[in-house]
């Protein structure tokens, strides 16, 4: 099947991961319903602040065009209950001068004829001076809205003055100015009736009409240009962090590594984000600026709507960018929300500091702006600023999309455009997008992968030629140098004879084209750490992973590595696949080097992978997981259907497509990855650990589809497994401590490494057909059978049963066995055997030696030591994996060498050594060699006030074969 490469299979790449953005976030309706309708509720709140702020000036025209005022005739005095801020009960007013009675007949006027309504009596209070007056306000307060103080200088002069609080007062949205409501009424009183009293006519005619200049409206208070911009914010936040929460969780989750490792284009990953990022910001900008409108806002409704939009439109796309550089520096999905609510504050503050004029004024340099215009909210809280001013009044027109490159009505300093700030959010957006690129691809991953400082610089990287060479690599930068690993030759020959082979090819530069890998010294170490405390630095050493690893994978075949749990199996896929960077070595994968990122690149189109654990969406479903890791390895888009449909029927997941992989269990989510791993029809296939967690039934299932799946390709199988090692290999390689310790077929290695051969005799119920009575009967052949085996072989039974004796036989009693088991066959009748049975021993125990001895050698070569308590009680320290140990301070008359015990070993869950038990204590023979110049103090002694520990004498397990033959 010929798979796209090059353009093609970009685009067929973006549509795919477009696609799996879109069924993201269909199925995180909650996230993308608040992105894109957040708007709605800031917006709803900067319309009540707005409502409210204009209710407490409603009373008032200043914030009108006022053409032809209308007159104000002859005002009332008002009740004093209409006075904010007043105490019951009140007065209307007060008056001084109540010794003259022509004043108090003024006053009795003013009650009466006070227009629209007369004042009763027990509203107005009478004060014989004002000093009077004063006393009883300042003992009075907030009783009264103003006072009046009449003087009688002569028959035709009467002074009068008048006392109120001017002081403008506002009251749940009212606004009260008392020049307006109790001064100028009084006054008007004061002077109609005085002038009645002194012209003598009660009737005369006074009237005051009261009118304001025609003015245009003062600058009204603008929520949005005021609050807006942090509201804005807020809602270009929730895609902030959304977008930043999904880059991190795809690289925390190592989805994007899954991809990658199956020949994703960088490229397409971020045009997909982009792409469906912008449709989203496109949409939530337009239902931003719908909902303005909606509000009938001054700002969305007199700027123009495309000036607008433009706006919010390009503000968000530019935190989009942001948010794509942000997530290059973190690693953490659960930080994004701290990195977005910092930005907020941050933002807040700068905008805040904007409004108030910082920088953009004449005031401030050029260099202040340019420094200031990086960070985008204060871009925007100067564009919503210019905006807000250009409709500060009903009579401004805002600003068209004609005039975004002019100077802003009422922006009297025009340091800069909508046009320009439209410029820097262009600009600042292409910066953040190509500075997220280069950084994801420099700065390391968290296990250490990371390109050279000028990669682009490279043609390979463009050309997608060079592959075979090896130019990059080792630890990335960041890391401080590990110490050279110390050569080694194998000690076993099969591992020697490998190595040589692939040494020779690489020195010879000759191409074996049956060879689909060829892993030359791969050497992978991890530094060690410093960690500084309070007054202590804790280091760990340097952590040798992989030890120099050469070993050839062919074609059609599949190699098995197996191997203890950090043995390194996983660090050589790892290294295999890109994952993990190589300190030392290099591997060729169909000729292309995986230290060179051209050729890295190269081989990722024609691998698959299934790792060791699960890497998948689990908002996806079986079939989308296959729709779209096939349209990434370039599947054409016709049979991409048929593909899928046919994988699945293979890992029987047909009825479970399409439901969500969060739903699987765990074995249908590992034979969701390895149907994964097989589509494309690569050319080498990685399974790591592929059958975990199935049932037998589907296990043997997938054994099949791994054993059709070799036709054709290299296939390399980890497995902890070993019937699934020993059922699928065509070769097999078992590793231990970060080495290869043996290397070639099953058969091979159980002939070599397995404890020799397993002999099972069958015995029937009874002897000579008739049933057996008792134990006694039963044990006189089992007995004698087991006198035989000893005689001719000298071993002892394994296991026995009345049924049943098993013998594990040494390889080196081979040349005995054809005429021992001639000999058993003839005498099968007298020792009542039904069935005698010979095979190889299992290459689960050639496992379990190989681990073992690894773990003896690296017990001895790092010195450690564990307390063995005999049963004496006697505590002894003796090397970890020692067999023969001598005791010390054991002489006596009886053994004059003293004694010595063998101990017996096996390995914990994690591998490590341990003692399972002792033999008898034993004199030592008198040909054995002691070494003591290896131990320490041999006798328990105490210096100062401490037991010195008892160390036991390592005896030579050879010296002990030679003393028994």
């Amino acid at each position: 099947m010929e798979l796209q490469r090059g353009f093609p299979l970009l685009i067929q790449q973006y549509k795919a991961l477009f696609t799996k953005n879109l069924f993201l976030s269909w199925r995180n309706k909650r996230s993308t319903f608040i992105q894109l309708f957040s708007s709605l509720f800031f917006i709803f709140i900067i319309f009540c602040i707005q409502k409210a702020t204009e209710s407490r000036y409603a009373s008032s025209s200043s914030f009108e065009n006022v053409m032809d005022p209308k007159s104000l005739v002859s005002p009332p005095i008002p009740p004093c209950e209409d006075k904010h801020f007043v105490k019951l009960p009140c007065f209307d007013f007060v008056w001084s001068g109540s010794d003259s009675a022509r004043i108090g007949n003024i006053v009795s006027r003013i009650m009466a004829n006070n227009p629209g309504r007369p004042i009763p009596q027990s509203k107005v209070k009478a004060f014989r001076s004002s000093i009077d007056v004063d006393k009883w306000l300042f003992s009075d307060p907030m009783r009264c809205p103003g006072a009046l103080h009449f003087e009688e200088r002569s028959a035709t002069v009467i002074t009068y003055g008048i006392q109120t609080n001017s002081t403008p007062a506002g009251k749940r949205g009212n606004f009260e100015d008392p020049t307006f409501k109790f001064q100028i009424p009084l006054q008007i009183a004061a002077e109609r009736e005085i002038a009645r009293s002194l012209i003598g006519d009660p009737e005369y005619s006074w009237v005051v009409s009261l009118k304001e200049f025609a003015h245009p409206a003062f600058e009204i208070f603008s929520a949005v240009g005021t609050i807006g911009p942090t509201f804005f914010l807020a809602i270009a936040m929730f895609g902030f962090v959304f977008q930043i929460s999904s880059l991190i969780t795809e690289k925390e989750l190592k989805l994007r590594q899954a991809m990658t490792m199956m020949g994703l284009y960088d490229t397409a990953y971020w045009l997909s984000w982009l792409s469906w990022e912008g449709i989203i910001t496109l949409i939530s900008s337009l239902l931003t600026v719908l909902f303005g409108m909606m509000f009938q806002f001054d700002f969305f409704l007199h700027n123009s709507f495309a000036v607008v939009f433009l706006l919010f439109f390009l503000f968000q796309l530019n935190m989009i960018g942001f948010a794509f550089l942000l997530s290059t520096f973190i690693s953490k999905a659960s930080s994004s929300t701290t990195v977005g609510f910092s930005i907020f504050i941050i933002g807040f503050l700068t905008q805040l500091v904007t409004t108030f004029g910082f920088p953009y004024s004449n005031n401030f340099s050029k260099t202040y702006q340019i420094i200031w215009s990086f960070f985008p909210p204060d871009l925007l809280a100067q564009a919503l600023q210019l905006l807000s001013d250009a409709t500060s009044t009903p009579g401004d027109p805002g600003i068209s999309w004609s005039g975004r490159s002019k100077c802003a009505p009422n922006d009297t300093e025009c340091v800069i455009t909508m046009n320009d700030i439209y410029i820097w959010l262009v600009s600042t957006f292409f910066l953040w997008f190509v500075l997220a690129i280069y950084f994801d691809n420099i700065i390391p991953n968290s296990a250490g992968v990371r390109k050279s400082l000028f990669y682009f610089l490279n043609p390979g990287y463009w050309t997608g030629k060079g592959g075979n060479r090896v130019e990059e690599g080792s630890i990335c930068s960041c890391m401080r140098s590990v110490p050279p690993l110390e050569d080694s030759t194998p000690d076993d020959e099969d591992v020697l004879e490998e190595e040589n082979t692939v040494k020779q090819q690489a020195r010879e530069g000759v191409v074996d084209p049956n060879l689909a890998v060829q892993v030359r010294g791969l050497v992978k170490t991890y530094p060690g750490t410093t960690k500084i405390g309070c007054c202590k630095c804790k280091r760990t050493s340097p952590y040798h992973a992989l030890k120099g690893l050469w070993v050839n994978f062919a074609k059609d075949q599949l190699f098995c590595l197996l191997g203890p749990n950090g043995a390194g199996k996983t660090t050589a896929i790892n290294c295999l696949t890109g994952i993990t960077p190589v300190t030392g070595g290099d591997a060729l994968i169909y000729g292309n080097s995986i230290r060179n990122s051209v050729g890295m690149s190269n081989i990722r189109r024609m691998i698959g992978v299934c790792p060791q654990f699960d890497i998948l969406w689990g908002a996806l479903s079986g079939q989308e997981h296959l729709h779209l890791f096939a349209n990434i390895k370039g599947l054409p888009a016709s049979s991409i259907k048929t593909v899928a449909e046919k994988s699945l029927a293979e890992v029987r997941l047909t009825e479970s497509a399409r439901i969500r992989a969060g739903s699987y269990s765990g074995g249908m989510k590992r034979r969701l990855s390895v149907a994964i791993a097989l589509i494309g029809e690569p050319k080498l296939v990685i399974l790591d650990e592929p059958t975990t967690g199935m049932d037998p039934i589907t296990r043997r299932h997938v054994w099949d589809i791994i054993e059709d799946a070799k036709k054709g390709r290299a296939i390399v199988l980890t497995t902890h497994s070993m019937e699934e090692a020993d059922i699928l290999s065509d070769r097999i390689g078992i590793m231990a401590k970060g080495r290869l310790r043996c290397i070639g077929t099953s058969i091979r290695l159980k002939s070599r490494f397995g404890t020799g051969f397993i002999a099972n005799v069958s015995f029937s119920s009874g002897t000579n057909g008739a049933p057996a009575v008792g134990d006694s009967v039963t044990a006189m052949p089992h007995e004698a059978v087991k006198q035989f085996f000893k005689h001719h072989l000298d071993v002892v039974p394994k296991e026995e049963n009345k049924l049943f004796l098993t013998f594990v036989i040494p390889h080196e009693k081979e040349g005995l066995l054809t005429n021992f088991f001639e000999e058993l066959q003839d005498r099968e009748k007298e020792f009542g055997i039904t069935d005698i049975q010979l095979g190889l021993t299992t290459l689960e125990e050639v496992f379990l030696n190989i681990a073992k001895q690894a773990e003896l050698e690296n017990a001895a070569a790092e010195g450690r030591f564990t307390t063995l308590t005999l049963t004496s009680g006697t505590s002894v320290q003796i090397p970890v994996g020692a067999r023969f140990i001598g005791i010390p301070a054991t002489e006596s008359a009886e053994n004059p060498r003293g004694t010595m015990v063998e101990v017996y070993w096996e390995q914990d869950d994690s591998g490590a050594l341990c003692i399972s038990g002792h033999s008898p204590e034993t004199p030592i023979p008198p040909l054995v060699q002691l070494n003591y110049s290896s131990t320490a103090p041999s006798s328990g002694r105490h210096t100062l006030g401490r037991t010195v520990p008892v160390y036991g004498i390592v005896i030579d397990p050879n010296q002990i074969r030679n003393a028994n033959s």
